[in-house]
C-alpha cells in the first residue's frame, strides 16, 4: 500500500481526500499545519508528501524548502488556489516536483499521487547528518567543516548510508546500487567500508559507521562524544 501525508490546514477538504485516497487504497496521514507534518515527516516513512501552500506555523513553501536543505527526497505536490506562472515558479524554486490547482478532480490527484509516489525526488541538493554535509550536486562531503577526499565508490557508500540512517542497510543493497550487477568478491566491501571508517573516525567524533551482525552497515551519532 503506498503511505503518503497530506499537510493541509482546511479539514473539511483534508477529510475528503483522505476518505477518497482511502478507497484507492492509498494510506494518508493528515497534519494541519506545516510544523505538525514537519514533525511526522521527522518520524514516518512516506512515498510522497501534498503540502498546502498558505499554512500556519510554517507554510508549504517553507516546509518543502526545509526538507530539501536536510536533503529529504521524497516527492512533493504543492497544492494551492495560487495558478500564476510566478506561483507555480516559487514552489519549484522551493523544491516541489509537482503543482495541482484548487479546486481539482480527485482522480488528478490520484494519478499525480501515484506517480510521485514510484520515485525520489530529484529536487534535493544536499544530505545532512550530525555535523556531515553531503553535496549531492558538486558530490563533496564536509565533515565539522572540513572537505574530505574520499573515493567515488566510498563517497557513493556514504551517501547510501545518510540516506537511511540511522537505520541500517544490507551489505547486498549497498553493493548493488555502488557496483550494479557487476558485482566484485566479497572483500571489496569490507575494504572501502574501513577505509571510509578510518576517514570520518579522523575527520569527527560524532558518527560512526556500526557492523550490524548478519544484516550490514549503519551510520549513527556517537552520542558519548556529542556536547
Amino acid at each position: 500500500m503506498i503511505s503518503v501525508l497530506l499537510v493541509e490546514d482546511d479539514l473539511d477538504l483534508a477529510a475528503t481526500i483522505v476518505d477518497y485516497l482511502d478507497i484507492e487504497d492509498i494510506e494518508c496521514d493528515h497534519a494541519s499545519n506545516g510544523l505538525m507534518g514537519f514533525n511526522l515527516i521527522q518520524t514516518n516513512q512516506y512515498q510522497m508528501i501534498m503540502l498546502d501552500v498558505n499554512m500556519p506555523k510554517m507554510d508549504g513553501l517553507t516546509l518543502c524548502k526545509t526538507l530539501r536543505e536536510q536533503g529529504i527526497d521524497i516527492p512533493v505536490l504543492m497544492l494551492t488556489a495560487r495558478d500564476s506562472l510566478d506561483n507555480k515558479l516559487e514552489g519549484f524554486d522551493a523544491g516541489s516536483d509537482d503543482y495541482l490547482v484548487k479546486p481539482f478532480a480527485m482522480k488528478e490527484l490520484v494519478a499525480r499521487v501515484q506517480v510521485l509516489a514510484k520515485r525520489k525526488s530529484g529536487e534535493a541538493k544536499y544530505l545532512t547528518f550530525a555535523n556531515l554535509s553531503l553535496d549531492l550536486t558538486q558530490r563533496s562531503i564536509m565533515a565539522a567543516e572540513q572537505t574530505l577526499k574520499l573515493s567515488p565508490i566510498a563517497l557513493t557508500i556514504l551517501e547510501v548510508l545518510m540516506r537511511a540512517a540511522p537505520k541500517a542497510v544490507t551489505r547486498i543493497e549497498i553493493m548493488k546500487t555502488v557496483w550494479g550487477e557487476d558485482q566484485p568478491d566479497s572483500n571489496s566491501l569490507k575494504v572501502h567500508i574501513y577505509n571510509l571508517r578510518k576517514q570520518l573516525e579522523a575527520a569527527t567524533n560524532q558518527v560512526k559507521i556500526e557492523t550490524i551482525p548478519s544484516v550490514g552497515f549503519a551510520i549513527k551519532l556517537n552520542e558519548g562524544e556529542l556536547k
